[in-house]
């Protein structure tokens, strides 16, 4: 997780060095395009899997959902300081809680609620409405998380119907078809060094993802998430260091508070499933 956080902080200072001399939907076209040749070795699985017609279609509603929420992820890149879109990207679990419980019928118990609204008082520490000037970039970013949310909603009622490669490769491509018409209705000529860059931040995701499963595969959320803390603290730096962006105390307490209330969420689920799920009593190795 914590090498999960340096590709992800990778990502977002790469997208942030290229800035807005790319529209924001031809920088994220680009992205998904050039990191298409890391789908190659899934086109297989992908095949055999015989998605059905309703498999097809929760396919393209999370890649609508995705390219959505790409798009405004770019653009909030280039309006607001690295620090706040790493911390305000915290909340896609919150949402991720809140839709379970409004569309797919999931119990919310008090404590989980009383977690997703100390995540959301986070949320309002790092945008502080009313005491400073927000600007799109915020409000970019505000519907990005909720985007994104909608994306892993359909992606955790797909996981058990076909395979992680599936599912990845799947959403690299419907995401590419999706941003294509975006980025041609704002194409502009690019330089063999934009693309570069745009290509490394095809590399830093894709090793991020892969990372971050690795992680989850060794060990439980209520170990990894608190690590992903980590990637504020990295953004800050690299912000400070990097872009000269100031040090905003206020987004590092709302990060802290959005980061433990996810951490108790996700501390909450692993219970819930050991109680559902006993362990074997039978004889072990």
């Amino acid at each position: 997780m914590i090498l999960t956080g340096l590709n992800f902080v990778a990502v977002t200072a790469l997208v942030k060095h290229v800035g807005d001399a790319i529209p924001a939907a031809q920088s994220a076209f680009l992205r998904y395009l050039l990191g298409l040749v890391f789908v190659l070795p899934m086109i297989r699985p992908i095949r055999r899997a015989r998605l059905t017609f309703r498999q097809l279609r929760l396919f393209t509603l999370r890649g609508a959902a995705h390219t959505v929420a790409v798009i405004l992820w770019f653009y909030a890149m280039t309006r607001i300081p690295i620090a706040e879109v790493t911390a305000m990207n915290y909340m896609n679990p919150v949402y991720v809680t809140l839709g379970a419980a409004l569309f797919m019928g999931e119990d919310l118990p008090p404590r989980r609620l009383a977690a997703v609204v100390m995540a959301l008082i986070g949320a309002l520490v790092i945008l502080r409405p009313g005491l400073r000037e927000l600007n799109a970039g915020h409000l970019a970013m505000v519907f990005t998380a909720m985007a994104f949310a909608a994306g892993y909603m359909i992606t955790k009622r797909l996981s058990g119907e076909v395979s992680a490669a599936v599912i990845v490769g799947m959403l690299s491509i419907t995401v590419t078809i999706g941003l294509a018409p975006f980025a041609w209705a704002v194409w502009v000529p690019v330089t063999g060094a934009q693309l570069l860059w745009l290509f490394a931040v095809a590399c830093f995701a894709t090793a991020g993802h892969y990372t971050m499963t690795l992680a989850f595969a060794a060990a439980p959320l209520t170990v990894t998430q608190p690590v992903t803390f980590l990637q504020l603290v990295w953004s800050v730096i690299l912000g400070a260091a990097v872009f000269g962006e100031g040090v905003d105390p206020w987004v590092i307490l709302g990060g802290v508070v959005i980061v433990a209330a996810v951490s108790f969420i996700s501390w909450r689920e692993a219970r819930a499933r050991r109680v559902v799920t006993p362990p074997p009593t039978g004889p072990r190795p």
